[in-house]
């Protein structure tokens, strides 16, 4: 029985690419999103038969065990669950509702835990993996990145939490992405290739900015069976942005 993954948010951009190098490696794959016109032309890309695509808004509690029912129901297992769906809302706090402050909690940080929360049971059978997309905005910030940032932080935190609570058998890490470009990897409503300039790609210590393999390649060396040692931990991926000290 080959290994199911669970990407949500996966039929644009981070998530996409996640999918793609997860059907590559040979793993069955299920996705969680809620936004229909991504869905559809991801269909039209990946049908069905390749690819499960469920409509979940992970903010729902009752969505999303009804989606996990269907996915056990369907594949039978779950080994990896990939919490990546998320949205921001960048506002000066003074603009920033408490509407728009719950929103982007609920997508990024109680979805991730609500998704944790019912696929438990069954990574515990299969010894499975969780791995949760933070970010280098869990750490430091922009103006007026508050709601994105504290669901960031909150990820992490919670990243070591399941870790502790759900081991042995079910292993947690997070990611945490710097620049990735994903400009073109959208909903083609969105999509635009960005332009990069030369000063974009040398003020990273690696040289570039970066693509979204890089993140999609440390998803699958987590996953790995051979990495069964590695839990509760946070793993920066942002071609060294974060350890520079600047200085105007």
């Amino acid at each position: 029985m080959k290994k199911n993954i669970i990407v949500t948010g996966g039929t644009q951009g981070i998530g996409k690419t996640m999918v793609l190098h997860l059907l590559e490696k040979g793993y069955d794959v299920t996705v969680f999103e809620i936004d229909e016109e991504a869905i559809s032309e991801f269909r039209q890309e990946i049908p069905d038969d390749i690819v499960a695509v469920y409509r979940v808004d992970v903010s729902d509690e009752q969505a999303v065990k009804k989606a996990i029912e269907q996915v056990i129901k369907r594949f039978r297992n779950i080994y990896g669950l990939v919490n990546n769906a998320a949205i921001s809302n960048n506002k000066s706090i003074m603009e920033l509702s408490l509407e728009d402050w719950n929103k982007v909690i609920g997508t990024n940080l109680t979805g991730a835990f609500l998704c944790a929360k019912y696929a438990a049971t069954h990574l515990k059978k299969s010894k499975g993996r969780i791995i949760n997309m933070a970010s280098t905005r869990a750490f430091q910030s922009q103006p007026h990145t508050e709601a994105y940032s504290a669901s960031k932080g909150g990820i992490y935190a919670l990243t070591h939490a399941l870790a502790a609570s759900l081991g042995p058998k079910i292993k947690v890490n997070s990611i945490s992405p710097g620049w990735i470009d994903v400009s073109a990897a959208k909903k083609n409503a969105v999509a635009k290739q960005y332009k990069f300039r030369p000063e974009d790609h040398a003020q990273h210590p690696a040289g570039r900015v970066g693509k979204s393999q890089d993140i999609a390649n440390m998803v699958l060396f987590l996953l790995a069976d051979e990495n069964d040692f590695i839990t509760g931990q946070n793993f920066v991926i942002d071609g060294g942005m974060t350890t520079k000290m600047i200085y105007v």
